[in-house]
């Protein structure tokens, strides 16, 4: 007996996935919201928590490099049920480190299995999303990350105060395994699944023919020698040191620059990544909104980035010169919102077809890991030296560099590019 369809079932992996992103950033900024207790307990200073960090974002890059190619080649569903089992399994042996070198073994491992969920989460959304609409699914998808953030900061704060900063990180890992198995009994292939209705799987399966389901994957000298695939690639560059920035060290900000203290931080810290979370979410509506009044993907696009990049300074200005908590808090806001709005990480799913979607992202990441790792390390002795101000200041001037990289680049946007050895046009 065959099972009734479930309408819409396509937003309905878009929440799945929104959900996996939102563990995958609970683990990840478990450690931030807990920095300066944990610097407290075991000594430590903010050279040897940026070294913490830099030994995520090392294995983060490595792994990032080869993520997208494992995942064009595992496939969404089997990608998804080995990688959130092991970055769950890591974020819960965080619990039982008592020096910065046990600290910085697992934040490597963490690293090592958390950059899988990016390009098998567009892979996932090309799958099983038409081209108009990936822009949004994009933005619901990566939007967990900060909702993983925005639960972060209150869930773990309690945690911490009541039970101790050790069970914050057991009890955040052992999440994982309740969406593991909801992915394994749900996700299929639009062309495989049992309950997609027939005019669901049609607008899913029938949009472009270059995007076949199952082409074979790319190889990365095909991917590597398009100017396209640089221009996500060096997009990815010089924004994803700013996640980091973000979600490694805005909490120590607002402590040691702002003084909010851990309870006041669980109170009102999550604001940020709720506007990351909207900002995520906007960087796909808005661009759809306009389409639906006669703008070209292309322009709609480029019009909510160029938007926000010229945006992005003035918060930066403003956020060192304020003087209130809720003034710098609102500031501190806008700038999370602004840097989800941009929409980094939808240009793969936007240029490519989906059988080098995780390939370009991976290498993306891998780029923008690299990044990370540098300027981590350059961030904890600017703070410890100077202060904020200086790291602002670079961050002002990324989101412009990066609008101009992806005009000259990538070009138009929304038009699928054929990769050099892929499946046929």
């Amino acid at each position: 007996m065959s099972q009734r369809p479930i309408p819409h079932l396509r937003w309905g992996v878009a929440a799945l996935l929104c959900l996996a992103s939102e563990l995958n950033y609970l683990d990840r900024q478990t450690l931030s919201v807990l920095a300066a207790t944990i610097q407290k307990d075991l000594g430590l200073t903010d050279v040897d928590y940026s070294h913490i960090t830099s030994a995520f974002l090392m294995t983060y890059t490595v792994m990032y490099a080869v993520a997208g190619r494992l995942v064009d080649v595992l496939g969404t569903r089997r990608s998804f049920l080995i990688f959130v089992s092991g970055w769950s399994v890591a974020n819960m042996l965080h619990g039982f480190a008592r020096s910065a070198l046990q600290l910085s073994f697992c934040r490597a491992l963490l690293g090592a299995a958390e950059p899988a969920n990016f390009p098998a989460g567009l892979k996932a959304v090309s799958e099983w999303f038409p081209m108009r609409e990936r822009a949004l699914a994009v933005g619901i998808f990566n939007g967990g990350t900060a909702l993983g953030g925005a639960v972060a900061v209150p869930v773990v704060s309690f945690i911490a105060l009541r039970w101790g900063w050790r069970w914050a990180f057991v009890a955040t890992g052992a999440l994982g395994s309740v969406w593991v198995l909801a992915w394994a009994l749900f996700y299929r292939l639009p062309q495989d699944h049992p309950r997609l209705g027939a005019a669901e799987r049609a607008l899913i399966l029938g949009e472009d023919g270059a995007e076949a389901a199952g082409a074979a994957s790319v190889s990365l000298r095909a991917v590597l020698g398009m100017r396209a695939a640089w221009g996500c690639i060096l997009a990815r560059a010089l924004t994803d040191p700013i996640s980091y920035f973000l979600n490694f060290w805005i909490p120590k900000y607002l402590q040691a620059e702002r003084g909010f203290t851990l309870a006041a931080l669980g109170r009102y810290g999550w604001i940020p990544f709720a506007a990351l979370a909207a900002g995520n979410v906007f960087s796909g509506a808005m661009p759809r909104w306009l389409i639906s009044r006669g703008w070209p993907l292309d322009r709609a696009r480029k019009a909510t980035m160029l938007a926000v990049s010229c945006a992005m300074p003035v918060l930066c200005f403003l956020v060192t010169r304020v003087e209130s908590q809720a003034a710098a808090l609102a500031v501190v806001s806008g700038l999370f919102f602004g840097h989800a709005a941009w929409g980094n990480i939808t240009l793969p799913a936007e240029v490519f077809p989906r059988h080098a979607v995780g390939t370009v992202t991976g290498l993306g990441g891998a780029f923008g890991g690299l990044m990370g790792v540098l300027t981590q390390l350059a961030i904890g002795r600017v703070v410890q030296g100077f202060s904020f101000a200086p790291i602002f200041a670079a961050i002002s001037i990324a989101y412009l560099t990066a609008f101009a990289l992806v005009q000259w680049l990538i070009g138009e946007l929304g038009r699928v590019r054929p990769v050099p050895g892929g499946a046929p046009r």
